[in-house]
C-alpha cells in the first residue's frame, strides 16, 4: 500500500499539469451532466416495515388522490381580550379572509372554521385551514403575498393572526453569520498550525474541489438513484470535514519530510505513502460507517449515507492525486518563512525532540493510570443522562416562540387541549364486513372508550364504502409520553375491537408516524453499531496487526459517543443550560440523531485514531520501546490532530448559532462528539491504555498474522527503499531528481 501510493504521489507531483487538467475535466463533466440531468422526483418521507406506513399505504389505495402532498396552511385567530372570533365584525373578517384565500391561483381548497365549527368552546379562538395544490417549495411568491395580505387585512381589523402548516414556514437557518465565524477560525487555526498562507488555503482549496464533485455528482444522478436536495446535506457536511482533515495531515507530512532534507518531489512520494495510506484506511472507516446506515431501514437515510460516502470517497481521491499536484505547484510555499529561508533558528527547531505534543505524552506515559480512570469516569458522568434518552420528532413546538408556527401551535393547544396539534388518525378495513358503517361505528366507539381520548372526529368512508377513516384527538400533546403510552395501548387492544367489529384497523398520523420512527431507529441503533464497529476493527485490525489496538479504538468510540449524547440529552431534553444555547423549548431528542451522530463521529473519530495511532506504530515498528514510540506519535502528530479537531468543532459549532432547535441539536452534538473523541480519548485515554499495555498493545498470534495480508500503512519499506538524504533540500528545484530516488 505505502509503496504504491509513494509512486503516486511521485507521479502526481511530477505530473502536476496533467493531474489538474484531469479534475478540471471532471469538475466540467459533472457540472455538464448536472446542469443537464432532471431534478429528481419527491418520493416523501417512507418507512417500510412500521404501521403507520402500512395504513398510509392503504389510504393511498382506497382513497386515490386524497392523500395530496401539497402545501397547507393552519390560520389561527386570537380575539382580543374580551371578545369573541364569532361576534360582529370579527367574524366578518375572518370570513372576509376565507373568501379571500379560496380565490388564490395555487389554491386547493379552504375550510371556513365556522363551517366546520372549527371554533374553542369559549369563542376566544378559531381556525381555518388553506389547501394549496403544489409542494411548499414550489409556490409562487404571487401565491404567498396573496395570502399574507389577507392575513394582515385580519391583523389590521384587531384580531391576532398566527400561521402554522408548511406554506408561509419561514426556512430554518443553517447557522448564517455564526458558521461563517466557524469557517473563518478553521482558516486561523490552519494559518496557526502552518504558519504559511498557502500551506494554509491548500487543505480549503482541496475539500472546496471534492465538495463541488461530490454535490454536482449527485445532482447528475439526481434522477437515477432518486436524489433529492436534501440527500447532499450529509455529503456536503462531511466532504468538506473529511476534504480538510486528510489534506491537512498529507500537507503536514509533506513538510515534516521536506524537514528532513528530502527533496520536494521525493517529500510528495513519502507523505503520499505514509500519511495517504493512513487516510485510505480513514476513509474506508467512514465509508462503511454510512453505507452502514442502510442497516436503519430508511430509504431516505440510506440515500444521504451511500451519497455522503461518495463524496468521502471523492476527496481520498483528491488527496491522493490533486493535493501532491498542488504541492508541486507551491513547492516552497507551503513551507514555513524558516524552511524556506533555510534559517539557523529553523534548524534547531527540526533538531528539537521537544513539543507540546511530545510533553503531554510523556506526562500521561509517567501516570497512566489516573489519567485513564480520569477519562473514563469523567465521560461516564457526562454520559448518564442517556439513560433518560427519549426519542421523536419535534415539530413546531421546538421553534423559538419568535416565529409564528410556534405562536399558532401554542394558541391552538390553549384553545383546543394540547393533543389538538397531533391528532392519531385510525384507517378502519370495513371490507368483507356484512354492514361496513357498523363496523366503524363499533371501532370508533370503542376508541372513544380509551383513556386518554378526548374525541372521535365522524368517519369518513371511500367511494367503495369499505374503507374510513377518523381522526382521534388525545388528551396530551404529540411529544407527550402519555401519547405515545396512548397509541401502544390502542395497539395493544386492537384484537378486542377487532373481535367486536369484524374489522381491521391501522393507527397513523403524523403523531403515530414520528412515534414509529423513533422505535424504528431505536431498535436499529445496537445492530447498527455491531455492524460499523464490527467491520471497522476488522479494518483496523488490518491496519495496525494488533489484536487490542482496534478493541482499545471501538471502545473508546463508544464511550465518546455515549458522553456526546448525555450531553445532548441534558441540554435539549432536561433543559440544563439550554438558555445559554437559546432553546427555547425542551423535549424529545430528535429521532435521527443518535444515528447521524454514531455515523459521523465515527469516520472523524476514526481518522485521529489511525492518523494518531499510526505514527506510533511507525515508531514501533521501526524500533522504539512501547512507551517512547507513544511519544515520538504525539510529537509528530498531535499538533495536526489538535488542528483537525478545532476545525470540525469550529465548523459543526456554526450550527448551534441556527435559530432552529433541530440544527442547534446537530451542531452542538457533533462539536462536543469531536471534542470528547479527540481530546479526552484519543490525547488522553489512548496513550494511557497503551503505556499500560507496554509490548502487549501489538501483539498479533502468529497464525493471524500468516493470515493477514501485510498492508504496510507506516511504510516500513519505503524507509528501506528510499535513504534518508545527507544535507537538506530546502532550496531545491521542484523538478530535481531527489537524493536516493530509484
Amino acid at each position: 500500500m505505502a509503496t504504491v501510493l509513494y509512486h503516486l504521489g511521485r507521479t502526481a507531483f511530477r505530473r502536476r499539469w496533467l493531474v489538474a487538467l484531469v479534475w478540471v475535466a471532471v469538475l466540467g463533466a459533472v457540472g455538464f451532466a448536472a446542469t443537464k440531468a432532471p431534478a429528481a422526483a419527491d418520493e416523501g418521507f417512507t418507512m417500510p416495515g412500521i404501521e403507520s406506513q402500512k395504513a398510509f399505504d392503504l389510504l393511498e389505495e382506497r382513497f386515490p388522490g386524497a392523500a395530496a402532498d401539497g402545501a397547507s396552511a393552519r390560520i389561527v385567530f386570537i380575539a382580543p381580550d374580551g371578545q369573541k372570533v364569532t361576534a360582529g365584525d370579527n367574524k366578518k373578517a375572518v370570513e372576509k379572509l376565507f373568501d379571500e384565500a379560496a380565490d388564490g391561483s395555487q389554491v386547493a381548497g379552504a375550510v371556513d372554521p365556522f363551517q366546520a365549527k372549527a371554533v374553542s368552546e369559549d369563542g376566544t379562538t378559531a381556525y381555518a385551514t388553506v389547501s394549496f395544490q403544489a409542494k411548499a417549495d414550489d409556490l409562487t411568491d404571487a401565491s404567498k403575498h396573496h395570502l399574507e395580505r389577507a392575513i394582515e387585512q385580519v391583523r389590521d381589523a384587531g384580531l391576532t393572526v398566527e400561521v402554522g402548516g408548511d406554506a408561509l414556514a419561514t426556512q430554518p437557518s443553517a447557522g448564517g453569520a455564526a458558521e461563517a465565524i466557524g469557517i473563518a477560525i478553521a482558516a486561523v487555526v490552519l494559518l496557526i498550525t502552518f504558519g504559511s498562507l498557502a500551506a494554509a488555503g491548500l487543505p480549503l482549496l482541496a475539500a472546496i474541489v471534492g465538495v463541488v464533485v461530490g454535490m454536482t455528482g449527485i445532482m447528475a444522478l439526481s434522477e437515477t438513484f432518486g436524489l433529492s436536495e436534501n440527500t447532499g446535506t450529509l455529503a456536503t457536511m462531511l466532504g468538506l470535514a473529511c476534504g480538510i482533515d486528510y489534506a491537512l495531515f498529507v500537507v503536514s507530512r509533506y513538510r515534516e519530510e521536506r524537514g528532513k532534507g528530502h527533496a520536494p518531489r521525493e517529500a510528495a512520494g513519502l507523505a503520499a505513502g505514509t500519511a495517504g495510506s493512513a487516510v485510505v484506511f480513514a476513509g474506508l472507516t467512514v465509508v462503511i460507517a454510512l453505507a452502514g446506515l442502510s442497516v436503519v431501514g430508511i430509504p431516505m437515510l440510506t440515500k444521504m449515507g451511500l451519497a455522503a460516502a461518495g463524496a468521502v470517497l471523492v476527496a481520498v481521491l483528491i488527496c491522493l492525486t490533486l493535493v501532491p499536484a498542488m504541492l508541486g505547484f507551491w513547492p516552497n510555499a507551503v513551507l514555513s518563512r524558516g524552511a524556506r529561508k533555510n534559517s539557523r533558528r529553523h534548524r534547531r527547531k527540526l533538531r528539537k525532540t521537544e513539543n507540546g505534543g511530545s510533553r503531554w505524552a510523556k506526562t500521561v506515559v509517567r501516570h497512566p493510570l489516573p489519567v485513564l480512570l480520569l477519562g473514563v469516569v469523567g465521560l461516564g458522568a457526562v454520559a448518564a443522562p442517556v439513560m433518560d434518552l427519549q426519542l421523536g420528532m419535534p415539530g413546531d413546538e421546538a421553534k423559538p416562540t419568535s416565529t409564528t408556527e410556534r405562536r399558532a401551535y401554542d394558541a391552538l393547544a390553549k384553545g383546543f387541549g394540547p393533543g389538538f396539534n397531533g391528532p392519531l388518525t385510525l384507517v378502519v378495513d370495513a371490507k368483507g364486513t356484512d354492514d361496513p358503517s357498523q363496523a366503524a361505528a363499533t371501532v370508533a366507539k370503542d376508541i372513544a372508550a380509551t383513556r386518554g381520548v378526548v374525541s372521535v372526529s365522524p368517519a369518513r368512508f371511500n367511494e367503495a364504502g369499505d374503507t374510513a377513516v377518523f381522526s382521534v384527538t388525545p388528551a396530551t400533546s404529540p411529544t407527550d409520553e402519555k401519547t405515545k403510552d396512548l397509541v401502544k395501548t390502542i395497539r395493544d387492544e386492537r384484537s378486542g375491537i377487532e373481535k367486536d367489529s369484524e374489522a381491521t384497523f391501522e393507527v397513523t398520523g403524523k403523531t403515530a408516524l414520528d412515534i414509529d420512527v423513533a422505535q424504528k431507529v431505536q431498535d436499529s441503533l445496537l445492530p447498527y453499531l455491531a455492524v460499523v464497529v464490527g467491520l471497522a476493527i476488522v479494518l483496523l485490525l488490518l491496519v495496525f496487526r494488533s489484536l487490542l489496538v482496534p478493541l482499545k479504538a471501538a471502545l473508546g468510540f463508544l464511550l465518546s459517543v455515549l458522553a456526546a449524547l448525555g450531553a445532548v440529552v441534558a441540554v435539549f431534553q432536561q433543559g440544563h443550560g439550554a438558555e445559554l444555547l437559546g432553546v427555547d423549548t425542551t423535549g424529545p431528542i430528535m429521532s435521527m440523531m443518535p444515528i447521524f451522530l454514531v455515523g459521523i463521529v465515527f469516520g472523524l473519530a476514526m481518522d485521529y485514531e489511525v492518523f494518531l495511532v499510526a505514527r506510533m506504530r511507525e515508531a514501533y515498528v521501526h524500533g522504539e520501546q512501547p512507551a517512547a514510540a507513544v511519544v515520538s506519535g504525539f510529537r509528530h502528530s498531535a499538533r495536526v490532530v489538535v488542528a483537525a479537531a478545532l476545525i470540525m468543532m469550529a465548523v459543526f459549532s456554526g450550527f448551534i448559532g441556527a435559530g432552529e432547535s433541530m440544527i442547534k441539536m446537530i451542531g452542538f452534538g457533533l462539536a462536543v462528539a469531536v471534542f470528547f473523541d479527540a481530546f479526552v480519548v484519543r490525547m488522553a485515554i489512548v496513550p494511557a491504555v497503551l503505556s499500560l499495555l507496554g509490548h502487549k498493545a501489538w501483539y498479533l498470534p502468529r497464525w493471524l498474522a500468516r493470515l493477514l495480508p501485510n498492508i504496510d500503512v507506516e511504510g516500513e519499506k519505503l524507509s528501506r527503499k528510499v535513504p534518508a538524504p545527507t544535507a537538506p533540500a530546502a532550496d531545491e528545484a521542484p523538478d530535481a531528481e531527489p537524493v536516493g530516488a530509484r
